[in-house]
């Protein structure tokens, strides 16, 4: 019986492996058509075509390029926590922790730059499932929020305590908001990019500190108010 075992259990590794390494190879070919074709443009069949599966085989590991998009947006996220926990690392100030993980997730995000763009029309949809902001999302979403949640956490930073809970988020929808200026950014290398967040960072560094005033508490309740209407 152990004999039998064995070999077996070796098999559907095995078969785990293949079946992963096939996986990864029709993403791999569904970014590479979506940076060259454009998102539109691609289909299901082109991608299995170009990865040298069946289509059925495609889609029993992806049932759509929403699926795919998912996908991307997931292993962006990864990549993008890996790029940015060295400045983690290293860091304890607020700003230089903030600054150094939104030029990470730009330098993740730097090889699609092309593909961005006219993606971008189509998640820009409200009611599209690879909006940024729809239930799909959800996931690579929250992973995004908990790592600038590690950006607050991990500094020195003295935040107003209403406010605190809730700034992993804000970040985050600034983060959206360098996002949409890089993916419209024609300068060479995104130059711009990097200088709005430069910009910007020391801004927002200040607006957190000054959170802790007496005489901003009603700005504090109200944008805390604003992100519970929000997300309701």
């Amino acid at each position: 019986m152990t004999d039998q075992t064995v070999p077996t259990t070796a098999a559907g590794e095995a078969a785990t492996a293949r079946g992963e390494q096939t996986r990864q190879l029709i993403l791999e070919t569904a970014m590479r058509l979506f940076r060259e074709r454009g998102y539109a443009r691609t289909t299901m069949r082109a991608i299995a075509t170009e990865a040298g599966v069946a289509v059925g085989n495609a889609y029993y590991y992806f049932q759509s390029k929403e699926h795919l998009i998912q996908e991307f947006y997931a292993r962006t996220q990864t990549e993008h926590r890996a790029a940015a926990q060295p400045v983690l690392d290293r860091e304890s100030d607020f700003a230089a922790r903030l600054a150094g993980v939104l030029h990470a997730g730009i330098d993740v995000l730097t090889p699609s730059h092309e593909f961005a763009a006219s993606f971008f029309k189509t998640a820009a949809e409200p009611t599209s499932p690879l909006s940024p902001f729809s239930a799909e999302s959800s996931g690579p979403r929250e992973a995004s929020i908990d790592l600038y949640a590690e950006v607050l956490t991990g500094s020195t930073a003295k935040v107003d305590a209403e406010l605190r809970p809730q700034l992993p988020e804000l970040l985050w929808l600034a983060y959206m908001g360098v996002v949409l200026f890089w993916v419209y950014d024609r300068s060479p290398g995104q130059t711009r990019t990097r200088r709005l967040i430069d910009g910007a960072v020391p801004l927002v560094d200040r607006l957190v500190k000054l959170s802790r005033l007496r005489v901003l508490r009603p700005v504090t309740q109200q944008v805390v108010s604003l992100i519970h209407t929000l997300r309701h």
